[in-house]
C-alpha cells in the first residue's frame, strides 16, 4: 500500500474526497442529481410532453381559427376561451361528481318517441377521476377545472413511463421511448390532457401489466382494484391479471416461482373495485343491473355483439352515414383504424409478448369493437390498448434520431387536428 493511502485511510483504487471536504460531503449549492431508478424515464417523459404540447398548441389554433366554440353550449363542446372545450361533454359529467357527488335515484323513464328512454345520471362516471380531482382541489387550492387538468396530465406522466417501462423490457430502451411518443399522438389522443378518465387508467393499466411481468403480484392485484373505480372497460384489465394469475397456479414452475399467496390475492383483489362500484349503484337504483340499464338506455350504449360496428363499415365503405351517432370525419378515422387493427394485432403477436398483454389488449378490442357506442368515438375507447403500440415502436427503434425528428414532428402537428380537433369539434369525444 502507497504512503498516501497509509496517511488518508483510503482504499486502493479509490479517489480522495476533494480539497476542503475531507469527509466527501457535497458542496454547497452542488447541481442536484435525478435518482439512477428515475434517469431511464427522462427521455421518454420528455418526448411525451414536447410532442403533447406541439399537438395541443395546434389544436388551440384551429379552435381559435375556427371560433366555432364560442357560439356553442359550454356543457356541449363550447366555451368563453379555448380551453374551456377540455371540461365539455364527459368532462362536464366528471365535474359535477367533483363538486356535488352522485345523487343516484331509481330509474327515471322519459317521454316516448325519443333515442334515449331514461334519465341521463352521474352514477355512469365512475367515482375515482373525480374523487382525485376533488382532493386535488381540497389540497392545493385550485378550482376544480385546473385539478382536473393537474390531475389528468400528471396521470399522463404515469402512463407514459409506464409505456416506456413494459415496452423497454420487451424491445429495449429506445423503443420504449418511441413508444411513450407515439401515445402522445395517437388517435384519440385529445382527451389525456383533457377532463378525461383515459389517461389515469392508462397509468393503471401499463403499470398492472408490468407488476405481472415482474412477478409483483400483490401490487397488480391492487392496481386492478383501483382501475375498476375508474372505468367498466377496467374488466378487459381485471380479466386479464386474473388469467395470468390462473396460470401461473396452473403451472407448476410458476407456483414454484412465484408462490400461491401472492397470484390467489390478484385474483381476489382484482375484481373488487368493479363489483363493489357496480353493485353500489344497483342498490342505490333499487335494481342490480341498474348500471348496465343506465348505460344502455341513457347513453344507448350496450354490448351487441358487434352488430353495431359491422353495420357502421358497411355504410362507410359504401359513403353512407345510414346509422346511429354518424359523424362523418371522426367516423372516416375511426374506419381506418378499425381497418388496421388485425395488423397491429398480428405483429404485436409476433413480438410473443407475455400472456397479460395479450390478454388485455385482445379483450378490449372485442370489448369497444363488440359494443353499440358512438363509433367515431372508437379511436379514444382504443386508446387504452398501448400493447399496439409495441412492434411499432420496435420498428421505427431501427431509424436514427434525424429520422425520429422529422416523424415526431409531423405526427404531433397532425394529431393537434385528427387526435385534438376532430373528436372535440366535429364529433362527440
Amino acid at each position: 500500500m502507497s504512503t498516501a493511502s497509509r496517511d488518508t485511510g483510503a482504499d486502493p483504487g479509490t479517489d480522495p474526497a476533494p480539497p476542503g471536504e475531507p469527509d466527501g460531503s457535497p458542496r454547497p449549492g452542488r447541481r442536484l442529481t435525478l435518482p439512477p431508478g428515475a434517469r431511464p424515464y427522462v427521455a421518454p417523459l420528455a418526448l411525451y410532453c414536447v410532442t403533447k404540447l406541439v399537438g395541443l398548441t395546434i389544436f388551440a389554433r384551429l379552435l381559435e381559427h375556427a371560433g366555432d366554440y364560442r357560439t356553442k353550449d359550454p356543457r356541449f363542446g363550447g366555451g368563453a376561451h379555448w380551453w374551456d372545450v377540455l371540461s365539455t361533454w364527459d368532462g362536464w359529467w366528471y365535474l359535477q361528481v367533483a363538486q356535488h357527488g352522485y345523487d343516484p335515484k331509481p330509474l327515471q323513464p322519459l317521454p316516448p318517441g325519443g333515442m334515449f328512454t331514461v334519465q341521463q345520471n352521474s352514477v355512469a362516471f365512475f367515482p375515482l377521476y373525480p374523487g382525485l380531482i376533488r382532493g386535488v382541489s381540497e389540497v392545493t387550492g385550485l378550482g376544480l377545472f385546473g385539478s382536473a387538468i393537474l390531475v389528468s396530465v400528471l396521470a399522463s406522466l404515469v402512463a407514459a413511463a409506464g409505456i416506456y417501462a413494459v415496452v423497454s423490457a420487451l424491445a429495449g430502451a429506445r423503443a420504449g421511448t418511441i413508444a411513450a411518443g407515439l401515445w402522445a399522438v395517437a388517435p384519440g389522443a385529445g382527451v389525456e390532457w383533457a377532463v378525461y378518465s383515459e389517461s389515469l387508467f392508462v397509468a393503471i393499466a401499463a403499470w398492472a401489466c408490468y407488476c405481472v411481468m415482474r412477478g409483483r403480484w400483490v401490487p397488480a392485484g391492487l392496481l386492478a382494484f383501483l382501475a375498476g373505480l375508474n372505468r367498466p372497460t377496467s374488466a378487459a384489465l381485471i380479466g386479464a391479471v386474473g388469467l395470468a394469475a390462473l396460470v401461473t397456479l396452473v403451472r407448476r414452475d410458476g407456483r414454484r416461482e412465484h408462490g400461491v399467496a401472492g397470484p390467489v390475492y390478484a385474483m381476489i383483489a382484482a375484481p373488487l373495485g368493479l363489483l363493489t362500484y357496480i353493485t353500489w349503484v344497483g342498490l342505490s337504483m333499487g335494481k342490480l343491473t341498474g348500471y348496465f340499464t343506465l348505460q344502455r338506455e341513457g347513453w344507448a350504449h350496450y354490448f351487441d355483439w358487434g352488430h353495431y360496428t359491422l353495420d357502421v363499415l358497411r355504410n362507410i365503405a359504401v359513403g353512407r352515414n345510414n346509422y346511429l351517432f354518424a359523424y362523418p370525419v371522426p367516423d372516416l378515422i375511426a374506419f381506418q383504424l378499425v381497418i388496421a387493427l388485425p395488423f397491429l394485432v398480428a405483429l404485436m403477436l409476433r413480438r410473443r409478448p407475455p400472456l397479460v398483454l395479450v390478454a388485455y389488449a385482445l379483450a378490449s378490442i372485442v370489448t369497444v369493437l363488440g359494443t353499440q357506442q358512438m363509433f367515431g368515438n372508437t379511436p379514444r375507447y382504443l386508446l387504452p390498448v398501448f400493447p399496439l403500440l409495441l412492434a411499432p415502436a420496435a420498428a421505427l427503434s431501427r431509424l436514427k434520431w434525424p429520422g425520429l425528428t422529422v416523424f415526431f414532428t409531423t405526427a404531433a402537428v397532425a394529431s393537434g387536428w385528427y387526435a385534438h380537433y376532430v373528436i372535440f369539434e366535429l364529433g362527440i369525444p
